[in-house]
């Protein structure tokens, strides 16, 4: 499926935070996620700016049906490989 990593896009830095700090509580993420502001094409205002949730997942035992349901509580979504 995966290389054991998913993305998770999220509309702004607040909710790809929030979103980093309740993947260990509620997927038992140990290793700390990735957070990269994606900038879209084209845009340098930091207001149409979306972040990206990096998720280490080497034995892939997360779901990414149960991923993308908690990225949608913040308005974003599990990128698809």
């Amino acid at each position: 499926m995966s290389d054991g990593r998913h993305v998770l896009v999220l509309p702004d830095r607040d909710a790809a935070e929030e979103v980093a700090q309740e993947l260990a509580d509620r997927f038992g993420v140990a290793e700390q996620p990735q957070l990269v502001r994606d900038a879209l094409a084209g845009e340098d205002d930091a207001e149409d700016a979306q972040w990206l949730v990096v998720v280490e997942d080497p034995a892939e035992r997360l779901d990414p049906t149960a991923l993308d349901d908690f990225a949608a509580e913040y308005e974003g979504w599990l990128e698809t490989p």
